[in-house]
């Protein structure tokens, strides 16, 4: 059995860090699932599964679809993920261990194999796709087996590599280096940072593409190499996600992709870093050993599709080729956009719709109030804020979600209102709703020092048009939806 005792360290740091992204998933699910998802939520998920066959999309919840069902989910994950951050559940043997961990993968794919479009980010997969790997793992108290820790070395260089060739096969300001000159204003959801970030020097803005090319292109390389050129790869990669947590808002992506780092570090180093002692190994049983065997030639095989995909001149970004998310492909900011469009959703109360009477609802995290200081919301995400940021750039028949959402707004619905910073209309929902669509650019440094802004924008036009729940085509479709009953 290929057992490497120096690597306990690493395994140790890697199993700890991923119960972390899990809690961090599975808080996301317990508030927010059920507004967006929920037996009335924007996507209703009993109408997908009766839409959708179990055997394209597998989730618990094709047997009882229900919200108490998914709040039960959410908190067993949350306890679960708790486990196995605290490393209890590595205290029971090896069965347990590999109980807890497969318990998170079942939980977690189900949510996410019904989610649509608001799971329907790169870093969902490559949760399920590690956490399928931490099966396999061993608990504390055995000898690492380098299998699964290569295999998550291999997953690491897709994720990276994949980001990389995407980048130098998509958009003209990758090679020319100059997407970093709009990427930190036009990214989903700026942070603090980012805005200090887009006023940096054209030079070093251009050098971080470069940097970047670097990481994404080179390291991964490393990553296969001895001993002590895995653990600078690993290193220098998790310095690059510091950096882009630093400068954005990414969910989980760039935590996830730092613990994914983990097993390139030399478990020596790390025994000199960390004030804890090794226990007493143990080889698992060969009944392991042959499950391990196992999961390797799935995953051998499964590796096939996405090594074509990476090599490929028509590289698919984020993409699973089985229902399981087993081995995928990834790829981030293919394009970077050269202009930052918002929607911005707004309310009357009054019957005659006069100018002065629309007020804006904010959002959480995506760009509202020219005023507010961009908000630090990673490694959390905000489901709805990033579909806003998609939605910018399309029409709003191409959001099936968003009539849904102006339909909540109009009755006002508590559960999705949660979703939101302010609502504007406290005590009694409004008679219509409309969206503006503004072109928004961060202020220059003069601007910011006169006026407070961080933003300057301008309405450019008319998003979605105003409506009541007595609008005719409006009702119609909410009728149709069965979200309103229909006339007598």
């Amino acid at each position: 059995m290929p057992v490497a005792p120096d690597y306990w360290f690493s395994r140790f740091l890697f199993q700890r860090g991923l119960g972390l992204v899990y809690l961090i998933a599975f808080l996301v699910a317990l508030n927010q699932f059920r507004p967006l998802l929920g037996e009335h939520g924007l996507l209703p998920v009993p109408n997908f599964v009766k839409q959708v066959a179990f055997a394209d999309s597998p989730s618990l919840f094709y047997l009882w679809p229900k919200d108490i069902a998914f709040m039960a989910a959410a908190w067993i994950g949350v306890a679960l993920s708790c486990l196995a951050v605290a490393g209890v559940s590595e205290r029971f043997g090896l069965g347990v261990s590999m109980a807890v961990w497969a318990l998170l993968w079942a939980l977690y794919i189900s949510f996410v194999n019904v989610g649509q479009v608001f799971y329907g980010y790169g870093w969902e997969t490559m949760l399920l796709e590690a956490g399928f790997c931490a099966i396999f793992l061993g608990n504390g108290a055995t000898m690492p087996n380098m299998i699964p820790l290569w295999i998550l070395r291999w997953m690491e260089f897709r994720v990276m590599f994949g980001a990389g060739l995407i980048k130098l096969r998509g958009d003209q300001c990758w090679r020319d280096l100059t997407c970093l000159d709009y990427h930190y204003e036009t990214q989903p959801i700026p942070n603090p940072l980012s805005w200090y970030f887009n006023a940096l020097p054209k030079w070093m803005l251009h050098s971080g593409v470069a940097f970047n090319h670097f990481i994404e292109i080179v390291v991964p390389f490393g990553y296969f190499l001895p001993q002590p050129v895995a653990t600078i790869a690993g290193a220098l990669t998790i310095l690059f996600q510091l950096i882009l947590m630093l400068s954005g808002n990414l969910s989980f992506l760039n935590l996830l992709t730092i613990v994914l780092a983990v097993p390139m570090l030399d478990g020596r180093l790390l025994a000199r870093l960390l004030p804890l002692q090794t226990p007493v190994l143990q080889e698992a049983g060969r009944w392991h050993y042959y499950a391990v065997l196992g999961y390797a030639a799935v995953v051998a095989l499964l590796s096939i599709r996405p090594a074509i995909n990476l090599i490929s001149p028509r590289q698919m970004m984020n993409a699973s080729f089985e229902p399981l998310h087993l081995v995928n492909t990834y790829g981030a900011f293919g394009s970077v956009g050269r202009t930052r469009d918002e929607v911005i959703v707004e309310g009357s109360g009054d019957p005659a719709m006069l100018d002065g009477s629309w007020r804006a609802y904010e959002f959480k995290g995506k760009p509202g109030d020219p005023f507010r200081m961009p908000p630090q919301i990673a490694p959390y995400q905000l489901r709805i804020d990033w579909q806003m940021w998609f939605a910018a750039m399309s029409r709003y028949q191409d959001e099936p979600w968003f009539v849904n959402f102006v339909a909540k707004l109009l009755q006002g619905d508590g559960a999705v209102l949660s979703l939101l910073r302010v609502n504007p209309f406290p005590n009694t929902p409004p008679v219509y709703i409309r969206a503006q669509l503004y072109r928004y650019r961060f202020s220059t440094a003069d601007e910011r020092r006169k006026t407070g802004a961080w933003w300057q924008r301008e309405l450019t036009g008319r998003w979605f048009p105003p409506v009541s729940l007595d609008t005719p085509g409006f009702r119609q479709i909410l009728q149709d939806q069965g979200w309103l009953p229909p006339p007598p």
